[in-house]
């Protein structure tokens, strides 16, 4: 097995967590205390849509977390607004109150100091379109290595 494989793996674990880490240093900087670091992603990546709790899911990157109950902090901390949705009543619909879009738009412009930041570190657009390619890449191959699996546990079973 390659050893880089490993070590690209290993790194999108570690950067995932030290991002979260420095959203949860900006949140504390500015003096919210009210939603974590993986609450803000959320309202970030809500956006200005209305968007069920299965397209939230499929869109964000939430490990360990549970976004159900995620929702319901950011609904009772007034970020967000919910309701059951009128052709599913089991679905509901999220969306951002003007307190989530205000927070929303704090970290779009702190994402955007830091992307400021990259000259600094010497990270160009090249690096950063190369990087994006492979890691889309990789996501196709292990969504087709996840299909592949399930229809073998199928046809096992």
């Amino acid at each position: 097995m390659p050893s880089k494989y490993l070590e690209v793996i290993s790194l999108i674990e570690r950067l995932h967590r030290t991002f979260l880490g420095l959203v949860k240093l900006e949140l504390d900087k500015r003096g919210t205390r009210d939603i974590n670091n993986v609450q803000a992603l959320v309202l970030f990546n809500i956006g200005d849509t209305r968007m069920t709790v299965g397209e939230l899911t499929a869109t964000g990157c939430y490990v360990g977390s549970n976004v159900s109950y995620n929702l319901k902090k950011l609904v009772e901390a007034g970020y967000l607004a919910q309701e059951r949705s009128v052709h599913d009543r089991r679905s509901s619909l999220v969306w951002l109150t003007e307190q989530g879009r205000q927070l929303r738009d704090w970290l779009a412009e702190t994402l955007r100091w830091h992307a400021s930041m990259l000259p600094q570190a010497m990270i160009l657009e090249f690096d950063l379109e190369s990087t994006a390619l492979t890691l889309r890449r990789i996501e196709r191959l292990w969504t087709r290595a996840s299909d592949l699996v399930e229809r073998s546990a199928r046809f096992a079973a």
